[in-house]
C-alpha cells in the first residue's frame, strides 16, 4: 500500500523518534510506500528527502510549538494550505491506499476527505486529543461561544470522514460515543500508546548520575510538556513537603508555556529540591529515565476527557515505577492497577500524593515489583509492532 501520514509533529529519524515515526517504520518494515507530511521546523524552507526509508516533506508553517494559544490557533488554521500545496506535486505520480491522520490537529479534517474521496482510500484516525473540548475544560475559550462552535464543527467532520478511529482507552471510546451519538459504533476501537522497546543493561546509570548530577539523591522525574494540562503545581507542592527528605531531588524535564511561571514559583515559596531542565535528545532522556528511582504523572483536576499520559511510555518501557495525580475522568488508574506498575491520587488531594510518594520512597521492594511490572505491561501492549497490527488488520478487514 501507498501510506500518507499527516503529522503534527515529525522528528527527524536519524537524530531521534516518537510514536509516528516509529509507526511509520512499521509500515515500512511491512513492504509499504510511506510518505509523512509534516511542519519544517523555524520557518525552514519546505524539503523533501528519504528518512529510515521514509519520504518525509516538511513544509514551511507559522510556529506551531510554544506560542500563544491564539498563536497557534491561526497557525493551525493556515496548516491545511500549507500541505494541500505540498501534496499536489506527490499526487500526480502516486495514489495514496491509506492516509493516517493522528490528533491534533483537527484543522486537517477537510484535506484528509478530500484525498479520501479524491483517491478512494480509507482514513485511519488515531484520536490521542479530544479537541475543543480540552481547551474548553482548561479556560481556554469558551464553551458555546463562536470559536468553540468552529473547532466543534470541525471535530464532527473529521469523525465523519473517518474510516476508522483509534482511541487511547476504553473509556475513551465511551466518551466520544456519548458526545457524537451518531458515531457507528463499527468506527471506534482501541489503540493504545506505543513506543520502540528500550534497551538497558545498567551499566550507563553511575555515569549518567554523574553527568546530570544526580549522585547520592533519590530522583523522582517528571518528563515531557509543561503547560496548563499538566498542573504542575500538584508536583511542586510534593516537592515543598519532600524536603524534609534530604536526598529527594524532582527533576522536571522537558519545554512548554507554564515553565517560567513554575521557576517563579519554585523560587518563591523557596522550594529547594526542584530542579529544572531544558528538553534533551530522546535516547540521552531515556537513559537519564532509567537512572531515576520513580517517574511522575499529573493531570489537570478540570479534565473531563479521558487522557491517558503518554510520558508513561517511557516510565514503562525503561521500568520505572510511577506515582500520578490524575482527574477524575481518566482510566489511567485503571492501568495502573491492572498493570501493578504505580500508585494514583486526584489531583489536588494534597495528602494523598504525599502518602503514596512516602510508601514509595521507604519500600525498594515495592518499587522493583512495579517497575518490573511495567516493563512486562509495555512489552505485552505498548509496541509499536501491536499498534501496527492493529491498525492494518482493521484496516484490511474493511478491503475484504
Amino acid at each position: 500500500m501507498n501510506v500518507l501520514f499527516l503529522m503534527f509533529v515529525y522528528p527527524d529519524g536519524y537524530k531521534s523518534y516518537n510514536m509516528y515515526t516509529t509507526l511509520a517504520s512499521e509500515f515500512v518494515k511491512d513492504g509499504h510506500k510511506v510518505i509523512v507530511i509534516a511542519p519544517a521546523e523555524k520557518f525552514q524552507k519546505t524539503t523533501s528527502r528519504i528518512e529510515m526509508g521514509v519520504e518525509v516533506v516538511r513544509v514551511r508553517t507559522l510556529p506551531l510549538k510554544n506560542v500563544s494559544p491564539i498563536i497557534k490557533g491561526f497557525s493551525n488554521l493556515l496548516l491545511p494550505c500549507q500541505f494541500r500545496r505540498a501534496i499536489r506535486g506527490i499526487e500526480a505520480h502516486t495514489r495514496f491506499d491509506l492516509i493516517i491522520l493522528p490528533t491534533p490537529p483537527i484543522t486537517l479534517a477537510g484535506l484528509a476527505g478530500a484525498l479520501r474521496k479524491r483517491h478512494n482510500s480509507q482514513l485511519y484516525l488515531i484520536l490521542r486529543d479530544i479537541f475543543p473540548q480540552n481547551a474548553i475544560d482548561l479556560g481556554f475559550f469558551k464553551e458555546g461561544g463562536l470559536v468553540h462552535r468552529y473547532f466543534r464543527s470541525k471535530e464532527k467532520k473529521l469523525y465523519r470522514v473517518a474510516n476508522h478511529i483509534g482511541c487511547m482507552s476504553p473509556r475513551n471510546i465511551q466518551y466520544v460515543l456519548k458526545n457524537n451519538p451518531w458515531i457507528e459504533l463499527a468506527k471506534l476501537h482501541e489503540l493504545k500508546n506505543f513506543q520502540i522497546q528500550y534497551y538497558d543493561d545498567g551499566s550507563l546509570k553511575q555515569e549518567i548520575r554523574q553527568k546530570y548530577d544526580l549522585e547520592n539523591k533519590y530522583v523522582v522525574v517528571f518528563g515531557g510538556n509543561m503547560g496548563k494540562p499538566q498542573q504542575l503545581e500538584n508536583v511542586i507542592e510534593l516537592a515543598r513537603r519532600c524536603q524534609k527528605f534530604t536526598d529527594v531531588l524532582f527533576l522536571l524535564l522537558g519545554e512548554g508555556v507554564m515553565v517560567e511561571r513554575l521557576r517563579k514559583d519554585v523560587r518563591r515559596i523557596s522550594v529547594t529540591n526542584v530542579r529544572i531542565v531544558n528538553t534533551i535528545p530522546k535516547r540521552e532522556y531515556q537513559k537519564l529515565l532509567s537512572s531515576c528511582d520513580l517517574g511522575l504523572i499529573s493531570l489537570n483536576m478540570c479534565f473531563t476527557i479521558p487522557n491517558i499520559p503518554s510520558k508513561t511510555l517511557d516510565y514503562f518501557n525503561v521500568g520505572l515505577p510511577v506515582l500520578a495525580s490524575i482527574d477524575k475522568a481518566t482510566d489511567f488508574n485503571l492501568i495502573l492497577e491492572e498493570s501493578g506498575a504505580g500508585l494514583w491520587s486526584y489531583a489536588g488531594e494534597h495528602d494523598a500524593f504525599m502518602s503514596n510518594f512516602e510508601l514509595l520512597y521507604h519500600n525498594a521492594d515495592l518499587r522493583k515489583k512495579m517497575a518490573e511490572n511495567g516493563r512486562a505491561y509495555f512489552l505485552k501492549n505498548l509496541t509499536p509492532d501491536t499498534a501496527y497490527r492493529t491498525i492494518i488488520s482493521t484496516v484490511t478487514k474493511s478491503y475484504n
